[in-house]
């Protein structure tokens, strides 16, 4: 079953496609295989109709914009010969005419569909078929995000489990680097379960290595999160830019954070920064 980013990803996305475009209506969801997708978003519907319709590739609008892994459109639903009509008894019930339909794509694989409509049959314009596709890429890039979250989280607990006693030198690097990386990556995840639990596995990492932190170290220094974000780069080796760059923030904000870092954990340099960020466990 889809996790969570479908509700919010593309319930924000519909929203920002109606904003955007003047659409009245707006509604997708994801791919529960690589042939069906489920509507499980609706924006502006008038009735239920079509929550929890199923599309299957090929069938209908959608379905065809699965099967192309393009965007399609029709300016009158009921009567257009370019689609087949599975699923004309919902589409009439909510009253839809002119329709377009964009597939969500991720890593060349749909993972979805989203679709704009309108009540009367007039050709959409490119503004509101721009629009359309914009809307598409916010769910794929979340999709994208969530993915590479996932694999970094699978790749993270192989690294733990390796990085026990007898470990090599570089295995605890491996993690540190994990580390740094995750914590990237929690700004841009809007799924508040999948943030929650990457800051859960962020905090389980900077008390892995055995840590010399005591519990008063700890209570003594409260770094704000993209304080600890800044410092775990520093502890990379990032310069201030290329840390900027990894976090997308500016290079006076990274200053501007090295600097709070530092004076709360009473440090004068990176290089103590870094060591008593790891004396009181916020960094492996």
């Amino acid at each position: 079953m889809p996790e969570p980013v479908d509700a919010v990803e593309m319930r924000t996305a519909l929203t920002g496609l109606r904003r955007t475009s003047g659409l009245p209506v707006a509604f997708g969801g994801l791919l529960s295989d690589t042939r069906h997708a489920r509507i499980a978003e609706l924006d502006g519907a008038r009735t239920g109709a079509l929550r929890g319709l199923v599309i299957s590739a090929g069938s209908g609008l959608g379905g065809k914009a699965i099967a192309l892994a393009r965007p399609c459109a029709v300016t009158d639903y009921p009567v257009s010969r370019h689609i087949s009509h599975e699923y004309d008894t919902a589409v009439a019930a909510e009253g839809l005419r002119s329709v377009v339909a964009v597939p969500v794509v991720v890593r060349r694989t749909v993972r979805g569909v989203l679709y704009g409509a309108l009540r009367t049959p007039v050709s959409l314009g490119d503004r509101t078929f721009d629009a359309a596709v914009a809307a598409a890429r916010d769910v794929e890039q979340a999709l994208a995000v969530r993915d590479e979250v996932r694999e970094l989280l699978a790749l993270t607990r192989q690294q733990v489990a390796a990085a026990g006693p007898g470990a090599a030198p570089g295995a605890w690097e491996d993690v540190r680097e994990a580390h740094r990386e995750l914590r990237a990556l929690v700004p841009r995840v809007a799924d508040p379960a999948l943030r929650d639990e990457l800051l859960a596995v962020c905090g389980r990492l900077a008390s892995a290595s055995g840590a010399r932190a005591t519990p008063a170290a700890a209570r003594e220094v409260r770094l704000a999160p993209r304080e600890v974000d800044v410092v775990a780069c520093v502890a990379a080796g990032a310069t201030n830019a290329a840390t900027a760059r990894q976090l997308g923030l500016r290079p006076e904000t990274v200053k501007g954070y090295l600097r709070s870092a530092m004076r709360k954990l009473g440090a004068h340099t990176r290089l103590e920064a870094v060591v008593a960020a790891r004396r009181a466990g916020l960094l492996p």
